[in-house]
C-alpha cells in the first residue's frame, strides 16, 4: 500500500509540474487542471481495487485536508510577504493596491454575505459572513504566475492587489470567528484590538532576533529550521488565542526589506550580503514548499468534492449571484481607485487555495449542510475561467501592441559590438 501512495504522489507532483507549463503558456489556470485530476481519480480509484468511502474516511481520521490548510496558510503569507518590496517610489501604487483591495473585499463580503443569509436563513448575518468572506478573496497563488508577462506596473499592482486581499481577508476572517464565540461584541473587538498590537509587538521583536541569530549560524542546513521556529511560533500564537499569521507575515516583510528595517543604529547588527542570501534560499524553498502544498491540497478538494452539488439549482442560483455580485463591485471600485486599465483589472479575480483553506477552517457548529460546497467549487471555476478569458483577450493584445524599442546605437566600435552580441544571444534563447 505504502509503495502505491509514494508513486501516486510522486505522480501528482510530476503532473503538476507540467499543468504550471501549461498554465504559462495558455494562461490557463492549474488550479482547475489539479481540481480536474482529483475528479478523475475519485472516480476511477475503484478500478485500484479501493472503495471510495474507505479513502475519504482515512482522509477524515487524519484530518489531511485541516493539516494542509494550516501549513498552506502559513506558506502563502509568508510567500506573498516575500514577494512584498518597499520601496519609496512605488507609495502611490501600493496605496491604490491597498485601497482597492480593501475596499472591493469589505464591500463583496458584506453583499455576498446579504445574499447567504437571504438564502439561507439559518445563518445570522456575521455567521453568513464567515461564509462570504472566503469568496472575497484574491488567489495571489493563482495571480501571481498568470500575470508574469504583463507590463511592469500592472503586473506589480495585480500582485499588491492579490497579496494585500490574501492577507486582509484572513485577518477579518479570523476576527468574524472571535465575534461568533463571544456574545460581547464590543469585548470581542476589544480583545481583537490588543491582541493585534501585541502581537505585531512581539513579531517586530522576534523577526529582529531570529534574523540576527540565524545569520550567525555557521550550519550549512539551518533554511528549515528557520520554517520550523516559525510554525513553532504560529502554534504558540494560536494557542495564545493571537492573530498568529501577524508572525509569519512581519517576519517575511522585514526579511524582504532588511536594508530598510535595519539601518541606521541596527545597521551593524547583521550582515547585509549573507541576509540577502538567506533572503534567496528562503524564498526559494517558501516557493517549492507553497507549491506542494497547494498541489496535494487541490488534488485533494478535487477527490472529495461532490460533482452532484453542480446541479443544485440553488446551488447555481446562490453561485450566480454572488458571481455578479464579486464582478459589479469589482469594477465599481477599481473605477474610483485605479480609473485606468479597469477592464483587464476587472477579469483578474480568481478565487483559489485562501478560499479553500477557510473554508474548511469554519468551525463544525457553524458549517451547515444548507452552504454546499458546490458554491466555492462554481466560485473558483468561473472566476479562474473568466481570468484567463481576460488575459487572453486584453492582456496579452495589450503586450504585443506595444511597439519595440529600436536598439541604441553609439559611437562606440566597442559598445556597438556588445550591442550586437547581446542581440545574438536573445535571438538564440528564443
Amino acid at each position: 500500500m505504502e509503495y502505491y501512495i509514494i508513486i501516486a504522489a510522486s505522480v501528482i507532483i510530476i503532473l503538476s509540474y507540467f499543468f504550471n507549463w501549461v498554465s504559462r503558456k495558455s494562461s490557463f489556470p492549474s488550479v482547475l487542471l489539479l481540481i480536474l485530476l482529483g475528479i478523475v481519480l475519485h472516480q476511477s480509484i475503484g478500478l485500484f481495487g479501493y472503495e471510495h468511502a474507505n479513502v475519504l474516511a482515512l482522509f477524515e481520521e487524519i484530518s489531511l485536508l485541516e493539516v494542509l490548510g494550516t501549513l498552506g496558510l502559513i506558506m502563502i503569507v509568508l510567500e506573498a510577504a516575500l514577494d512584498l518590496k518597499l520601496e519609496r517610489g512605488k507609495v502611490s501604487m501600493i496605496f491604490k493596491a491597498f485601497m482597492s483591495a480593501i475596499t472591493v473585499l469589505v464591500a463583496t463580503a458584506f453583499v455576498s454575505g446579504y445574499l447567504i443569509m437571504a438564502f439561507i436563513p439559518q445563518l445570522s448575518f456575521v455567521e453568513a459572513l464567515i461564509f462570504s468572506t472566503p469568496l472575497s478573496i484574491l488567489s495571489s497563488a493563482i495571480v501571481i504566475p498568470s500575470v508574469e508577462n504583463l507590463e511592469e506596473e500592472q503586473r506589480e499592482f495585480h500582485v499588491y492587489d492579490s497579496t494585500f486581499s490574501d492577507i486582509l481577508g484572513i485577518m477579518m476572517f479570523y476576527f468574524l470567528l472571535q465575534l461568533v464565540e463571544t456574545s460581547n461584541n464590543a469585548l470581542a473587538v476589544g480583545d481583537f484590538t490588543v491582541s493585534l498590537f501585541l502581537t505585531v509587538a512581539l513579531s517586530v521583536g522576534l523577526s529582529y532576533a531570529l534574523l540576527y541569530l540565524f545569520q550567525k549560524l555557521e550550519a550549512k542546513v539551518k533554511l528549515f529550521l528557520m520554517i520550523a521556529v516559525l510554525i513553532l511560533l504560529f502554534g504558540i500564537g494560536k494557542l495564545m488565542h493571537m492573530s498568529s499569521l501577524i508572525i509569519i507575515l512581519i517576519f517575511g516583510l522585514i526579511l524582504s526589506n532588511h536594508r530598510i528595517f535595519f539601518s541606521g543604529k541596527l545597521n551593524n547588527l547583521i550582515n547585509k550580503e549573507a541576509t540577502d542570501r538567506i533572503y534567496e534560499a528562503f524564498h526559494l524553498i517558501t516557493m517549492e514548499s507553497a507549491f506542494v502544498i497547494r498541489t496535494f491540497f487541490f488534488v485533494i478538494f478535487g477527490f472529495t468534492v461532490m460533482i452532484s452539488s453542480l446541479f443544485d439549482t440553488k446551488v447555481a442560483a446562490i453561485s450566480g449571484l454572488i458571481l455578479v455580485s464579486i464582478y459589479a463591485i469589482r469594477v465599481l471600485l477599481l473605477k474610483l481607485v485605479l480609473r485606468k486599465d479597469i477592464v483587464l483589472a476587472t477579469f483578474i479575480a480568481p478565487r483559489g487555495l485562501i478560499t479553500l483553506l477557510l473554508f474548511y477552517s469554519i468551525p463544525q457548529e457553524i458549517q451547515t449542510s444548507f452552504f454546499s460546497q458546490g458554491i466555492i467549487l462554481y466560485v473558483i471555476i468561473v472566476t479562474s475561467l473568466l481570468m484567463t478569458v481576460g488575459l487572453v483577450r486584453f492582456g496579452k493584445k495589450r503586450k504585443d501592441t506595444e511597439p519595440e524599442a529600436p536598439p541604441q546605437l553609439t559611437s562606440d566600435p566597442q559598445t556597438q559590438e556588445e550591442h550586437i552580441d547581446e542581440d545574438s544571444e536573445k535571438s538564440v534563447l528564443n
